[in-house]
């Protein structure tokens, strides 16, 4: 099992700046690939980024806005993100393992309990 904990959530003023961690533990061999999700109210949860092997991925809205980052050797993962808009309001959720779309949905095997971002305008 992997545990995952985020921190650094919060509330912003549009085009502001937040920067989000988190930290795993546990059987942190499962974590090849790390990244983060987001799930809007009555919205399916999304992918924002995730980064594996040193290449990274990024949903189109936030690409030149947000950031992934991770240092191996302290097993955590940030996001930076810049320019933010209202609709990124979410819960944002540390996530990492196999990342899968599956029902319009992305699944992933480990998750955190999530952290809230709150974008005013």
């Amino acid at each position: 099992q992997v545990q995952l904990v985020e921190s650094g959530g919060g509330l912003v003023q549009a085009g502001g700046s937040l920067r989000l961690s988190c930290v795993a533990s546990g059987r942190t061999s499962s974590t090849q690939t790390m990244g983060w999700l987001r799930q809007a109210p009555g919205k399916q949860r999304e992918l924002v980024a995730a980064t594996s092997g040193g290449s990274t991925n990024y949903a189109d809205s936030v690409k030149g806005r947000f950031t992934v980052s991770r240092d191996k050797a302290k097993n955590m993962v940030y996001l930076q993100m810049n320019s933010l808009k209202p609709e990124d309001t979410a819960v944002y959720y540390c996530a990492a393992g196999r990342f899968q779309f599956t029902g319009g949905s992305w699944q992933v095997d480990f998750r955190g309990q999530g952290t809230q971002v709150t974008v005013s305008s």
